[in-house]
C-alpha cells in the first residue's frame, strides 16, 4: 500500500507517492484541470493496487481534485494543514518545493495513522447511486437542450401556439405535438423537429426508470432521509452520494463545516461573549465600505463650494451686528526689483511640459507671477 501526498494550488496540483516507511516512490505535478485528473489517476493506479490518497485540507483548491477521486472509487482522507507543516519541519530536504510539501502531507498521513483518520470513500451501493445521480443529470441536461431547440421550431411552424412551461417532459403534451407535426407538411424543419419529440421521448423513459431505481437503492441505505420532511430521492441520493460515507463524521457539526454551511462564532471580547454565532461576509463584501468611501485620487477631485455639495448653509448675519471688514486686496510685487525666476524661461520653451506640472503651477500662481503658456 501507498499514500499519495497532494499539494494543490489554483494552477498546478503535486503529487508525491510514499510508502509505509516513509521512502519516497515517485512524484507528479500537473494542471489543475479536469483533464488532467484523468492522467493522474492512471499514473497512481500503475504504482501499487491499492493506496489511499492524503489532501490538504484546502476545499478551495482542492475540492475538484477530491470529488474527481471519490467518484472514482478511491479513498480520500483530508489532513489539516498544521499537520502538515510540523512534518515538513521535520523532513531531512532542504528548501522548500511542492514535490517537498506532497511529501510532508503524506508522512503526515502515515504519523497519524491511517486507521485513526476519516477516510471517505465511495463502494458499493453507494457509489451506484453517485454513478446514477450522475448520468441523471446528464440526460435531463440534454432534454432540456432538445426541448429548448424543439420549441423554436414549433414557434417558427405556428407562432399563434402557446405551450406553457415544463410541459413537454409530460406525454399528454408530447402526444399533442406529435399528432400535430403528423398532420403538417413534412417539410425539412417538421421532420428535424419530429426527430427531436422522439428523443425527448426515449431521454424522458430513461429518466423515470433510474429515478425508480434511486429510489429502490435511496429506500435500503438511508430510509430515514426520505421520511424527512422535503427531502425527495433525488435529494437523499445526492447527499449520499457527495457525503461519501456518514460515519467518517463525529458529529453534525463537523459535517456543516464540510458543506460550507457552519456557522462562525464571534465574540466582542467581553464578558459573557456574543448570545450566538454569526457567519462572517464574503471578503469582497468586507472589503465593499471603504471602498466605497475612498476619495477619488489625481488632481481632478475639486472641492465644491457649500452651496453645491447640498449642505445646509450658515444663516446670514445680522445686520445689527458689527461687520468686519474686508480684508485688502494683495499687492503685486514689483517686477523690477525681483529678477524673474528661471522656471519662467523653462516654461516659455516648453509649455506642454510644464502644464503636466500641477504643484510647480499652484506655486507659482501663489506668488502672482505670469506665466506664458
Amino acid at each position: 500500500m501507498i499514500v499519495i501526498g497532494a499539494d494543490t494550488h489554483k494552477q498546478s496540483h503535486t503529487v508525491g507517492a510514499v510508502e509505509p516507511t516513509g521512502r519516497l516512490v515517485a512524484d507528479k505535478t500537473v494542471k489543475a484541470k479536469r483533464r488532467s485528473f484523468d492522467d493522474l489517476l492512471v499514473w497512481a493506479r500503475g504504482l501499487d493496487g491499492e493506496r489511499v490518497w492524503a489532501i490538504e485540507d484546502c476545499r478551495h483548491v482542492s475540492g475538484a481534485l477530491e470529488r474527481f477521486l471519490l467518484k472514482h472509487g478511491e479513498q480520500v482522507v483530508r489532513i489539516a494543514p498544521k499537520l502538515a507543516a510540523g512534518a515538513r519541519n521535520s523532513a531531512r530536504e532542504r528548501g522548500k518545493s511542492d514535490v517537498i510539501d506532497a511529501v510532508s502531507i503524506a508522512r503526515a498521513a502515515l504519523r497519524e495513522g491511517l486507521d485513526t483518520l476519516p477516510i471517505a470513500k465511495l463502494a458499493g451501493p453507494e457509489l451506484d447511486v453517485r454513478l446514477l445521480v450522475d448520468h441523471r443529470e446528464r440526460l435531463v441536461a440534454q432534454r432540456t437542450q432538445l426541448i429548448n431547440d424543439l420549441r423554436w421550431h414549433l414557434h417558427d411552424l405556428w407562432p399563434e401556439l402557446e405551450i406553457p412551461a415544463r410541459v413537454l417532459i409530460t406525454t399528454r403534451w408530447q402526444d399533442r405535438i406529435g399528432a400535430r407535426l403528423a398532420r403538417a407538411e413534412q417539410t425539412a424543419r417538421v421532420r428535424i423537429a419530429r426527430d427531436e419529440l422522439r428523443r425527448i421521448r426515449e431521454l424522458t423513459r430513461s429518466i423515470d426508470a433510474l429515478q425508480r431505481e434511486l429510489a429502490t437503492l435511496v429506500a435500503a441505505l438511508a430510509p430515514q432521509l426520505l421520511d424527512e420532511r422535503g427531502c425527495g430521492v433525488l435529494t437523499a441520493a445526492k447527499l449520499i452520494g457527495e457525503i461519501a460515507g456518514i460515519q467518517r463524521f463525529a458529529s453534525d457539526a463537523k459535517l456543516a463545516r464540510l458543506a460550507g454551511s457552519a456557522p462562525i462564532p464571534a465574540s466582542s471580547g467581553h464578558d459573557p461573549p456574543s448570545p450566538g454565532p454569526r457567519r462572517q461576509p464574503p471578503a469582497q463584501l468586507r472589503a465593499a465600505p471603504p471602498r466605497r468611501h475612498q476619495r477619488p485620487p489625481g488632481p481632478r477631485h475639486r472641492r465644491l463650494p457649500r452651496a453645491q455639495t447640498g449642505r445646509r448653509q450658515e444663516p446670514a448675519r445680522s445686520a445689527a451686528l458689527p461687520q468686519t471688514p474686508p480684508r485688502p486686496p494683495r499687492l503685486a510685487p514689483a517686477t523690477a526689483t525681483r529678477p524673474p525666476p528661471r522656471t519662467a524661461s523653462l516654461t516659455a520653451a516648453a509649455p506642454a511640459r510644464t502644464r503636466h506640472h500641477h504643484a510647480l503651477q499652484h506655486a507659482l500662481q501663489s506668488l502672482l507671477l505670469d506665466i506664458p503658456g
